[in-house]
């Protein structure tokens, strides 16, 4: 039998299939379900300041709605204060309780101060590291793209400066260059990458001419962005490689490593599939690894990376050009009628 056993964030895990941030592990249920399905590590729903920010408002306001409706009532509600991240690390505390793989806390914070703060209260939940989601949505021309990324880099040295336990980055695939912010994140001690933060985009109802927000789930192939910056980071820095998006099958965690990843994580899969699809994932690639006489992860892992491979343009644009220059097998695999 094949050995599957990898890092993730510098941990050592089971095996290459990582559960990623989502809704599927609030339900303890769920949880047990995905590890007996074989999943070697999981990383809990986010931690969103923007959502608490949110209900501390409402909150707010539903307790002062009625305020100074009388002379002598100034407010009908005692002073109560929102519980901020307590709920969460309460729900984070009991799935730490319920599993015995790796659990992983993700988070998604706003100021520089609160990154620290709940970072701090998160590694006292006794989980074994702490994903920090990387990502800006352009909201002005006014800032520039350094400005971004040295205010996340200034986050990043914070909050490796406060917390012991490993600390992953999982980055939104819009910046200028995504190497060498990986690289400069590297230097300050990130124990793994994830490639990439899939974001939610918004959509327009052209009926009821309005925005809509549709939950998309990434689809068979999405991988291929991933797939190339592993390809350009393996052996390049020093923390582990973690490939995420639209990975659907054994073998497209056997592209992933092949690449130079050092596991993947999956989401939409398991959506559509339920938690048993792990254990499918599994066995593909053991018997894909058996059909070519791996024995273990890091025989194939980087086998094709751009380090390991001579051709100088696999993960460069030189390639589209190659692949236009033969336009006659485009139209051979989709014909024009």
């Amino acid at each position: 039998m094949a050995d599957l056993k990898t890092r993730f964030m510098g941990i050592e895990v089971k095996n290459p299939l990582v559960v990623g941030a989502c809704n599927l592990s609030q339900n303890p249920e769920t949880l047990v379900q995905l590890e007996k399905a074989g999943a070697s590590a999981i990383v809990y729903k986010s931690l969103f300041e923007e959502q608490i920010q949110y209900e501390r408002i409402q909150m707010n306001e539903s307790l002062h709605e009625f305020d100074e409706r009388h002379a002598e009532m100034t407010s009908i509600h005692p002073n109560l204060e929102h519980g901020g991240p307590k709920e969460y690390l309460l729900e984070l505390e009991k799935a730490r309780e319920t599993l015995s793989i790796p659990l992983i806390a993700s988070l998604n914070a706003v100021y520089k101060e609160t990154w620290v703060e709940y970072a701090q209260l998160i590694q006292d939940t006794g989980v074994d590291g702490i994903e920090l989601n990387f990502y800006a949505v352009p909201k002005d021309a006014g800032t520039d793209a350094a400005a971004i990324e040295n205010q996340q880099l200034d986050i990043l040295r914070a909050v490796r400066k406060v917390v012991s336990i490993p600390v992953g980055v999982k980055l939104g695939p819009f910046y200028s260059n995504p190497v060498y912010v990986v690289s400069e994140m590297d230097k300050i001690g990130v124990n793994g990458f994830v490639l990439f933060n899939r974001l939610f985009q918004p959509d327009i109802d052209v009926d009821d001419q309005k925005h809509v927000f549709p939950f998309f789930l990434s689809r068979e192939g999405d991988y291929r962005l991933s797939l190339r910056f592993t390809g350009m980071l393996y052996d390049h820095v020093k923390a582990s490689i973690c490939g995420n998006t639209g990975i659907y099958s054994g073998k497209d965690v056997a592209r992933m490593i092949l690449a130079g990843a050092d596991c993947v994580q999956v989401v939409s899969a398991l959506y559509k599939n339920k938690p048993a699809h792990i254990k499918t994932m599994l066995s593909e690639l053991e018997q894909w690894m058996e059909s070519k006489s791996y024995s273990s992860i890091g025989d194939f892992r980087g086998k094709l990376s751009k380090a390991s491979i001579s051709d100088p343009f696999a993960y460069s644009r030189a390639q589209y050009v190659d692949i236009l220059m033969k336009p006659e097998e485009i139209i051979k695999k989709y014909p024009v009628i």
